[in-house]
């Protein structure tokens, strides 16, 4: 077997802006080969243009994950043009949490928000689980803080959130032992310099001091724990949720 063929490889959707780069990036310069499945072309374009010494690693493949035959697609491409495939880390998502008052939340609005970022998840798994298990291989799952603690009007976002975590543990009875499959829950994240376009970021002292750890999240935070869950020194680890959010989940807060 050549040394390419010896090379992982991890689809990762979502994964031309935010924490999804954050992921491709870490990857990437740890020695991956990487699928970058994302729906924002001019993202996807950014990335080819950003990142040119991985030219040969890294391949950018259109794809709306809430639509079973693009994921399909996308699936085989990935497979077609490195051969395998060692992991999937499901990040794609509507990440605009908030839908409005519940009783004028349309339908339709509801099932775009569970059709991409639950029903997304969902056909990726399906459609990757054979190459996964070929490669005794490990999927990570993003979901949120939002799938355990909630503000008002954010209904839709936190159910899909909340069904990432219940289907984490679901798929990981039932692909065990060949494929582990785990999950991650970010919190508040600055994710504004790998957004297209890049934004500046407006964080402020009192944003980073209300965290126990006294800052605001990097996509690098997330990126790490996903090389972690990945890596063979996570071989004893499956069906868990993994809270990053710097502390915020176990503070207690009193209105004065």
């Amino acid at each position: 077997m050549s040394q390419v063929e010896q090379t992982p490889v991890a689809l990762v959707t979502g994964g031309a802006q935010g924490i999804g780069l954050g992921i491709t990036q870490l990857l990437l310069n740890q020695g991956w080969r990487v699928a970058v499945a994302d729906m924002n072309m001019a993202a996807g374009a950014a990335l080819q243009d950003t990142l040119p010494q991985f030219h040969e690693s890294f391949i950018f493949l259109p794809c709306n994950v809430s639509q079973e035959h693009e994921v399909a697609r996308c699936v085989g491409a990935a497979v077609d043009w490195f051969g395998h495939l060692n992991a999937l880390i499901n990040n794609a998502g509507i990440a605009h949490p908030y839908s409005g008052p519940v009783e004028d939340l349309a339908l339709e609005d509801w099932n775009r928000w569970i059709g991409t970022n639950l029903t997304g998840y969902f056909l990726m798994v399906k459609h990757t689980v054979r190459h996964l298990r070929a490669a005794r291989g490990a999927i990570v799952n993003i979901s949120s803080v939002r799938a355990l603690q909630s503000e008002p009007n954010s209904e839709a976002y936190a159910a899909s959130k909340g069904g990432v975590v219940a289907l984490t543990h679901a798929l990981a009875m039932s692909l065990g032992p060949e494929v582990r499959v785990n999950c991650i829950s970010p919190g508040w994240i600055d994710v504004s310099a790998l957004k297209h376009p890049p934004q500046e970021s407006h964080l402020s002292p009192t944003d980073h001091a209300q965290h126990p750890v006294g800052r605001v999240g990097h996509a690098q935070d997330i990126a790490d724990m996903t090389y972690f869950l990945l890596s063979d020194k996570a071989g004893f680890i499956t069906g868990q949720n993994i809270v990053v959010d710097g502390g915020m989940g176990r503070k207690m807060i009193y209105e004065e």
